[in-house]
């Protein structure tokens, strides 16, 4: 399976080479859309998100600066209009909870956000530890100021790559609890010879050396315990605790299913994401309101692409049924041409590459079409269009990239009015502007070879 890598990366989802021949035409359809120049055409989003309570914002890319600003924009007026109360990112638990106590802590400066950011320092480090990012993180720690703590907007990660790191910054939290405390340190130990190297476990288990599942499930079930006497919330303190424990959980179902199967450790990635926004949202009341910040293969429903028919799901996908469509509205994000941000391979330094015109039939192309303009689709006024209704590809850009071979693996078939309920079109998008260098010496391959 070694050779599969660099294709899945870099495409985020191995995707079908058989797309519609009628695709590779020049198509030319009439779809309603609206301008995007400013943040006053986000009106039209605004009012169509309505009350929802669960808003994801896509990507096409995890290295263009476009998705960023636009998804920042966003996310701001819906704190300030409709009172959103966090925001939850493709990011780690453990570095995204110290931005959570940053901007709710007192006024910071720039520098000081920057600093804050460099925690984010495992490849691919660009992904939040960029300037876009810093802009916002400025603004939300400005925004809490004055704020009652209850009203206080926060930031979290839902990925389950941290095991180290969650395991790390659970110990403090233990203090005072013998019993819990050995049996964080028994999960230390069982970790311990493949000294914070998840590639290391997953070939050590996939030869059958053992494993460290009944220790990561015991430490799991005894904080639970520990937290919920009689079903009672835990306070914000064990509630990190759990979501540290958590994350070493399923980290060790994904490290553990990762060497035998793409669509297992993919579902139970996803499926993790998806168990922390539930967490997150039951966490803060039945009236809480979350910002979802990943990239479109975790946010548009995989129901309606080719991640289906290989068993494969998604956030959004999940969200929908748990939540109900009617309270969650999926936004997805593309571009026809521009700069992006990725390496040529796994570990290698990072690059600015120019990504070419949008492969023809393409979602893409299509929109480039319409005229080079950037706008915004309601998918409630495409769905009467047939063309749509059927699988179209879509680019999707990991963060291994190789433009010269875009076309074979780069595109998901997508039934775009059902995958998002809105779509931001950039015509041309610049590259993300990442902070500092990439220090080659921290690169724990924890998200070796999935890229997204």
């Amino acid at each position: 399976m070694l050779f599969l890598w660099w294709f899945i990366s870099c495409g985020c989802k191995e995707v079908s080479r058989q797309q519609d021949r009628a695709a590779q035409k020049t198509i030319a359809l009439t779809i309603p859309n609206h301008p995007l120049r400013n943040t006053q055409d986000l009106d039209v989003l605004l009012q169509a998100i309505g009350d929802a309570r669960v808003v994801l914002l896509g990507e096409a890319s995890h290295g263009t600066s476009e998705y960023y600003t636009w998804r920042a924009a966003i996310t701001k007026r819906l704190i300030e209009e409709k009172g959103f109360d966090f925001i939850a990112i493709e990011g780690e638990w453990a570095d995204s909870y110290r931005v959570n106590e940053f901007i709710k802590g007192p006024p910071q400066d720039s520098a000081a956000t920057l600093a804050l950011l460099a925690h984010y320092n495992r490849w691919p480090t660009w992904m939040w530890a960029n300037h876009e990012v810093a802009a916002l993180v400025s603004w939300l720690n400005a925004y809490n100021q004055g704020k009652p703590a209850k009203e206080k907007v926060g930031f979290f990660g839902l990925d389950v790559y941290c095991l180290w790191e969650s395991m790390t910054a659970l110990m403090p939290y233990l203090q005072g609890n013998p019993s819990l405390l050995k049996s964080a340190k028994q999960v230390h130990r069982c970790f311990q010879p493949f000294g914070a190297d998840a590639r290391q476990y997953a070939l050590a288990v996939a030869h059958a050396d053992g494993n460290c599942r009944a220790e990561t499930l015991r430490l799991w079930n005894a904080i639970q315990k520990q937290n919920k006497p009689e079903g009672t919330a835990p306070n914000e303190a064990q509630f990190v605790a759990e979501q540290h424990a958590l994350v070493a959980l399923n980290a060790e179902r994904y490290y553990r299913t990762m060497v035998h199967s793409n669509t297992a450790s993919w579902n139970i990635r996803d499926r993790h994401m998806a168990q922390t926004l539930q967490r997150l949202l039951a966490f803060h009341g039945p009236d809480a309101k979350v910002v979802v910040w990943e990239h479109n293969t975790h946010v548009g429903d995989a129901r309606y692409t080719s991640m289906a028919a290989s068993g494969e799901v998604n956030v959004g996908q999940l969200a929908r049924k748990e939540y109900g469509e009617e309270n969650v509205f999926i936004v997805g994000f593309g571009s026809y041409s521009g700069s992006v941000v990725a390496a040529p391979g796994w570990g290698a330094p990072i690059q600015v590459m120019e990504m070419p015109p949008a492969v023809a039939g393409s979602w893409e192309q299509i929109l480039h079409q319409l005229g080079p303009a950037n706008k915004l689709i309601l998918s409630k006024d495409i769905r009467s269009e047939k063309y749509l209704n059927r699988p179209v590809g879509h680019r999707a850009i990991g963060v291994v990239y190789n433009p010269e071979l875009e076309q074979l693996g780069n595109y998901v078939p997508s039934v775009i009015p059902k995958r998002y309920d809105a779509f931001l079109f950039i015509d041309s998008t610049q590259a993300l502007h990442p902070i500092g260098t990439i220090d080659a010496s921290n690169e724990p391959p924890d998200l070796y070879p999935w890229g997204t």
